[in-house]
């Protein structure tokens, strides 16, 4: 007797698949029986991302028992690009997305849709909460580097995901048209989460078997890993750049006024003005890291889909023609100030002055004024979008 379909809805299976040729034989008889058993409503999307073993050979050979299957290629080699790909094509109102090398369980598929059925948009797998085989996943991912970029993600964007890697997950299409999704690395895992929180969309987990993968791996620990630490810190300039830019320059800031005007004592020690030397290069650093933390989140308003009206509305502010005057403006003080030493020296008759806090002023106003300037035109190249 046949089970009931799944959801009733037309889904897609997307599968991406780069040498898989060991694995394809035991994946693609789970989906055969799981539509069988499921009377399952569904097309399978198999994107080959360049494979250069039998992989596509076998795939055309396996639609006499599954005629839903469709064989997709892509170019440009990348984990994202697959998945750009067959999302694009994809026809289903569910889009079920795993590996093809065995390492998921496909008759899971079914906790997926109780998801769906209660609400959610998204639906993440959680390998460490279901049953993982042993050398299903090596101690440096399991303990270090999946919990680590985890943890970033759920403190920087509030996303109550464990396993932002893992492999299992689905998306209502509808939900996916949200998105806007654009990495074509590893990084394509978590951009998929972080865009789906930024939206607002329903995301919730279920547990998920992990099993040890067939064939060889295709994963670069390091750098995969920093492919999404980037993807992470650049779509959070706020605790990259801003928080600490914003502590720093301040620091600085203060240290610099109380140390120009007064001669503080501390612990019985009266400082003079060596500590400017401290609280300059504090303003100086404090106010690249916020040019930094304004470049990265320009870059993610206009090249990553992300979206912030504060950051929008100040970007259109910081135009080179309004920046221009007000840089000259405060380049002239610096100026002028080194021009007031000068000449006091001029009158000493080239003897020693007791200048310093002025020349530290002078060197500190004018260092700023020409970042700001030349960080005006580098907004302008980071304005420009790209075409569609």
């Amino acid at each position: 007797m046949q089970e009931k379909p799944y959801m009733n809805k037309f889904i897609t299976i997307l599968l991406p698949c780069l040498n898989e040729e060991k694995a394809i034989p035991h994946c693609l008889t789970e989906i055969n029986k799981l539509k069988k058993d499921r009377n399952l409503n569904f097309e399978l999307l198999v994107v080959d991302n360049g494979s250069s073993d039998s992989s596509v050979k076998l795939l055309e050979e396996w639609k006499d028992k599954i005629k839903e299957i469709r064989v997709l290629k892509e170019e440009r080699r990348g984990y994202g690009f697959a998945y750009l790909k067959g999302l694009k094509e994809a026809k289903g109102e569910y889009i079920y997305m795993s590996d093809l090398d065995g390492s998921y369980d496909f008759s899971e598929l079914l906790s997926f849709e109780k998801e769906f059925e209660k609400g959610s948009d998204l639906v993440i797998g959680n390998r460490f909460s279901g049953k993982m085989s042993k050398k299903s996943m090596t101690f440096l991912h399991r303990f270090i580097g999946n919990p680590i970029l985890s943890r970033l993600v759920r403190a920087f964007f509030k996303v109550k995901v464990k396993d932002i890697h893992c492999g299992a997950r689905a998306i209502s299409k509808k939900a996916l048209d949200k998105l806007d999704l654009r990495t074509g690395g590893m990084e394509f895992a978590s951009e998929m989460i972080i865009k789906a929180s930024r939206a607002n969309l329903n995301i919730s987990e279920v547990k998920v078997s992990y099993n040890k993968r067939i064939g060889k791996s295709k994963l670069q620990s390091f750098r995969d890993g920093w492919r999404h630490l980037r993807f992470i810190l650049l779509y959070s300039p706020s605790f990259l750049f801003i928080l600490p830019g914003l502590i720093t320059f301040f620091i600085g800031l203060i240290g610099f006024i109380l140390f120009y005007f007064f001669d503080p004592v501390i612990f019985g020690i009266t400082f003079m003005w060596h500590p400017l030397f401290v609280f300059s290069a504090l303003i100086l650093i404090g106010y690249q890291l916020l040019i930094f933390g304004s470049f990265s989140k320009i870059y993610a308003i206009n090249h990553l889909g992300d979206y912030s009206e504060t950051f929008s509305k100040l970007f259109k502010m910081l135009k080179i023609e309004k920046v221009a005057p007000i840089s000259f403006l405060v380049m002239l003080i610096g100026v002028s100030i080194f021009v007031f030493v000068f000449i006091k020296w001029l009158q000493s008759g080239f003897g020693d002055i007791n200048q310093v806090e002025n020349m530290l002023l002078a060197l500190t106003i004018s260092v700023i004024s020409v970042e700001t300037f030349f960080s005006a035109f580098m907004f302008s190249v980071l304005s420009i979008k790209n075409k569609n």
